[in-house]
C-alpha cells in the first residue's frame, strides 16, 4: 500500500457494512475508534459502462443509486460525527480532521460485475466513488479552513490518488467539489468526492492530447507556455505568490470561471512538494474567498483537479490545475447548459473574462486575498 504523506497521519478503519473509511490528522489517532454505518444496510453496486458509438466515449449506468430506503430523521447529518446514542452517521467520533469514506451509491465500484450484452459494447463499471469531508464543523466551505485544514486536504487528495491510482485497474483519479444546491449538492456540511476511473474521461483525454501536440511541437508544455501569456498581460490575474497562479481563462467558458495551476508543470498532485502545497493551498482558499465576497454570501462552483493518468505510462505532458465552474451568467441568474451547449458541445458566455476578473479581484481585494 502506498504510503501516506509524511506531513498527515491516517488511519484506515472497516465499517460493519464492509465500506472503508481513512481518517487522517496532523496528530495520531487513538486506537479504539470504530467506525459506524448509517442504517438500512449495505447497497450492492452493480455499476456498467455502455459504448456511445457516435461520440467514441462510455456511458455510466449506476441503477443501484436508486436504492436508498433509509428516510433519515429531521436535521440529520450523515456526514457528520456519530454522537452516542444518536442515529448513525457515515463517521466515527474522534479527534480525526479530515475523513474519507467509500460512497454508499457509488456510480463506480471495484467489484462491479460483468453486465449483459446489448446492442453496444458493454464493461464493468469498476473504478471508485469516495467522500472526502473537509471537516467535522457541519457549515461552512473551504473558504472558512485554517490554511493548515487546506494542505492536509491536499495531503488526503495526494494520498487518494497514490492509492487509487495504483489499482491495475483505475487510469484516472479525478477529486471534484460540488458546492451548493445550485450544482446538486444535496448535503451542506463541507465535502467534496473523488472519482477513479478505468479509462481517462473525455475532457482530460483531449486536453492531454493537446498537451501532447503543443510538446512535440514545441518542447514545452501548453499550459505553462499559456500561462506565461497570461502573466505577461496581466488582466485576469487574480493570484500569483510562490510559483502558483489563479487566474481568468482569457477563453473562459463560464462567468467567474477560475483555473489555478503551479507555474512549472506538475504532473499530479502526488508531485506536489511542501512549499508548493502551501502556495497551492493559499491560492484555493483564497479564491474560494473572492467568490464569497462577490455576492457577500456563499457562491456555488464545481471545483475539479486535473492531472495526470494513473495508467501505467509516462505523461510528461501533463500540468496538474484546478477549474472552478461556477454557474452564473452576468443577470444573477443562474446558468444552466443551453441547447447549443449540451447538443453542440458550444459555448456561449455572457460577458467578456476581462469584466469579470475585474469583479473577481475587487472580491478578492475586498476579502483581504490580494496581495
Amino acid at each position: 500500500m502506498p504510503a501516506s504523506p509524511a506531513a498527515t497521519i491516517r488511519r484506515r478503519l472497516t465499517k460493519p457494512d464492509g465500506r472503508s473509511v481513512w481518517l487522517y490528522a496532523a496528530e495520531p489517532i487513538p486506537e479504539g475508534i470504530e467506525a459506524p454505518a448509517p442504517r438500512g444496510g449495505p447497497v450492492v453496486a452493480t455499476p456498467e459502462l455502455r459504448w456511445h458509438p457516435l461520440r467514441a466515449e462510455w456511458v455510466d449506468y449506476a441503477a443501484n443509486r436508486q436504492e436508498r430506503t433509509f428516510l433519515p430523521p429531521a436535521g440529520y447529518d450523515p456526514l457528520a460525527p456519530t454522537e452516542p446514542g444518536g442515529e448513525p452517521t457515515e463517521l466515527p467520533a474522534g479527534p480525526w480532521e479530515v475523513a474519507v469514506f467509500e460512497n454508499r451509491f457509488p456510480s463506480l465500484a471495484p467489484g462491479a460485475p460483468e453486465p449483459p450484452g446489448t446492442l453496444v459494447p458493454t464493461r464493468p463499471g469498476r473504478g471508485a466513488c469516495e467522500v472526502v469531508v473537509y471537516t467535522q464543523a457541519a457549515k461552512g466551505g473551504l473558504g472558512d479552513l485554517e490554511l493548515s485544514r487546506v494542505e492536509m486536504l491536499i495531503d488526503v487528495w495526494a494520498d487518494r490518488t497514490r492509492e487509487l491510482g495504483a489499482r491495475p485497474e483505475i487510469e484516472y483519479v479525478m477529486p471534484f467539489e460540488n458546492r451548493g444546491v445550485e450544482v446538486g449538492a444535496t448535503l451542506q456540511h463541507p465535502h467534496g468526492q473523488i472519482y477513479a476511473y478505468p479509462f481517462v474521461p473525455p475532457i482530460p483525454a483531449r486536453e492531454l492530447e493537446e498537451e501532447r501536440r503543443h510538446r512535440a511541437r514545441s518542447g514545452r508544455g501548453l499550459l505553462e507556455t499559456h500561462l506565461e501569456a497570461e502573466l505577461a498581460d496581466g488582466r485576469r490575474i487574480l493570484f500569483d505568490e510562490e510559483g502558483v497562479v489563479a487566474f481568468v481563462p482569457v477563453f473562459a467558458r463560464y462567468p467567474y470561471e477560475v483555473w489555478v495551476a503551479p507555474r512549472a508543470p506538475v504532473p499530479g498532485l502526488p508531485d506536489v512538494d511542501a512549499p508548493l502545497r502551501a502556495a497551492f493551498a493559499r491560492a484555493l482558499r483564497a479564491v474560494v474567498r473572492g467568490y464569497d465576497a462577490l455576492r457577500g454570501r456563499p457562491f456555488p462552483y464545481v471545483m475539479v483537479f486535473h492531472q495526470a493518468p494513473t495508467d501505467g505510462a509516462a505523461h510528461p505532458e501533463a500540468h496538474l490545475h484546478v477549474e472552478f465552474y461556477p454557474p452564473y451568467r452576468t443577470t444573477e441568474r443562474l446558468k444552466y447548459l443551453a441547447g447549443t451547449e449540451i447538443g453542440a458541445g458550444m459555448f456561449t458566455n455572457d460577458a467578456l473574462p476581462e469584466a469579470k476578473a475585474a469583479e473577481l479581484q475587487a472580491a478578492l481585494s475586498a476579502a483581504g486575498e490580494l496581495r
